[in-house]
């Protein structure tokens, strides 16, 4: 399982700033709810000194989304609007002790909402409608603008490291091509060579995949999850599939811990790169037997 510092958990079980502002002037949204993650970021700016006295978020998304937003909106209270400009993701990420590789794309996510909101206030048009750039990700609606730029910020060179900060490619793969292609251009200009890698698998590439093997796929995610549980007294059963949904059921100390939203945040992320596709990963409550299951009356 990814490890998240104490200062994410703090940040995601005690959210700063969460909300809306009231007597906010500027107002960032970035991100889709169909993508699953969306940022709306809103501020107070004193219009004489540009001075931001207050911010404010309200995000749907995973605990480090949560985090990361919560971290933003404290770091640049008492910023000018040219010193907010300045914090990058990755200084969102410092100040949280550090994300997880796979859920840094959620940093990236709070800067551009930093962007945007500080467009809006300026009367600014913050281009995120993908006429600079080739629509690459159709998944997660990510153009080739954004992760040449998030490549050169990052120092990125693979399509894992492109996945894991922007989520493009993090679906149905079938933009890896595209990815390959922006990370040969950009490693040219550092003077270094894009080594191409193998595709995860034939079959998660095409998108065909029995119903056996994507059964399988499901088991063994939850398998290799299971050992991190058990050394904690938790565990996770595989309960029942029903198309798109999950159903798993947490054991021990995993049933009903102040954690389980984050583990089955991280589970479910696994779930969506080994199958290629989107799901929902959904808890069952001994109360509540999921569709499909014996229920005798």
């Amino acid at each position: 399982m990814w490890e998240y510092s104490e200062k994410v958990q703090e940040h995601f079980f005690n959210p700063r700033n969460a909300g809306a502002l009231g007597d906010a002037n500027a107002t960032g949204e970035v991100g889709s709810i169909s993508c699953g993650d969306a940022l709306r970021l809103m501020l107070k700016v004193d219009p004489e000194t540009e001075r931001i006295l207050d911010a404010s978020f309200q995000t749907f998304g995973c605990g480090s989304a949560i985090a990361s937003s919560s971290a933003l909106t404290e770091m640049i209270k008492g910023m000018t609007l040219d010193e907010a400009l300045k914090v990058s993701n990755q200084d969102i990420a410092d100040y949280l002790d550090g994300l997880p590789p796979e859920k840094m794309h959620c940093s990236v996510m709070g800067r551009e909402a930093l962007e945007a909101a500080i467009a809006n206030y300026r009367g600014e048009v913050w281009a995120d409608d993908h006429e600079e750039g080739a629509l690459i990700c159709k998944c997660f609606a990510i153009d080739a603008v954004m992760i040449e730029d998030t490549v050169r910020a990052n120092n990125l060179s693979t399509v894992q490291d492109v996945i894991n900060y922007t989520k493009a490619g993090g679906g149905c793969a079938a933009c890896h091509e595209g990815i390959e292609e922006i990370l040969t251009k950009v490693l040219a200009e550092r003077g270094e060579s894009f080594k191409v890698t193998p595709p995860p698998s034939p079959v998660a590439a095409s998108g065909k995949m029995s119903t056996l093997e994507r059964v399988k796929r499901i088991q063994q995610v939850i398998e290799d999850v299971r050992p991190a549980l058990q050394r904690d007294r938790g565990d996770i059963e595989l309960v029942d599939i029903d198309g798109k949904t999950i159903y798993v059921s947490m054991k021990g100390a995993c049933s009903g811990c102040q954690m389980e939203a984050l583990t089955l945040q991280g589970v479910q992320q696994k779930m969506m790169e080994a199958l290629g596709e989107f799901v929902k990963l959904v808890p069952v409550r001994a109360t509540t037997p999921a569709p499909g299951l014996c229920n005798p009356k």
